[in-house]
């Protein structure tokens, strides 16, 4: 039987810690879907599609991992609906730990039978998120070593774009 995993978030932009974490849940998985969700609480710079787009490149080299999106759909449904018996996610501090077992704890009262797995950022990434990337390159600011080269690229373009609109 495959060891099935999704890996959900909001990827805006998926960052080198996001890689991190993929690269390290493939060792784990026989396959695993990054699973792009729609957050009504957050505002997002990338589209749904550009996000998509801009995984796809960054993963190339991770054959097991498919991008899907999910919209309006609770988490543990999707997992079910894919196959998966297990929820990936990525810890950074203490915070993230509050936040995610919480959440942890209402997935698993939802369906017993998807389990969460956390995995703890490598310590060169416990600062990185895509929030922090964002206002980086706000600013003209160098991000090429937070993220894949093809972010870095669009990030810039996007900001340029914003500031000519």
């Amino acid at each position: 039987m495959s060891k099935i995993a999704i890996y959900p978030g909001s990827f805006d932009p998926i960052t080198n810690g996001h890689l991190d974490i993929i690269k390290r849940g493939v060792k784990l998985f026989d396959k695993l879907y990054i699973v792009l969700g729609e957050n009504v609480s957050k505002t997002t710079l990338f589209t749904i599609d550009e996000r998509v787009n801009l995984i796809k490149q960054a993963i190339t080299d991770f054959d097991q991992v498919e991008v899907l999106v999910s919209n309006n759909q609770l988490t543990v449904d999707f997992a079910h609906e894919v196959g998966a018996s297990v929820i990936l996610r990525g810890l950074r501090t203490a915070t993230d730990f509050e936040y995610e077992f919480t959440l942890s704890m209402a997935n698993a009262k939802l369906n017993s039978e998807v389990e969460t797995v956390f995995l703890t950022a490598d310590n060169e990434q416990l600062y990185l998120s895509s929030s922090m990337v964002k206002e980086i390159a706000k600013f003209s600011g160098d991000v090429s070593s937070f993220v894949p080269p093809c972010v870095a690229t669009a990030l810039k373009t996007k900001f340029v774009d914003q500031k000519q609109a």
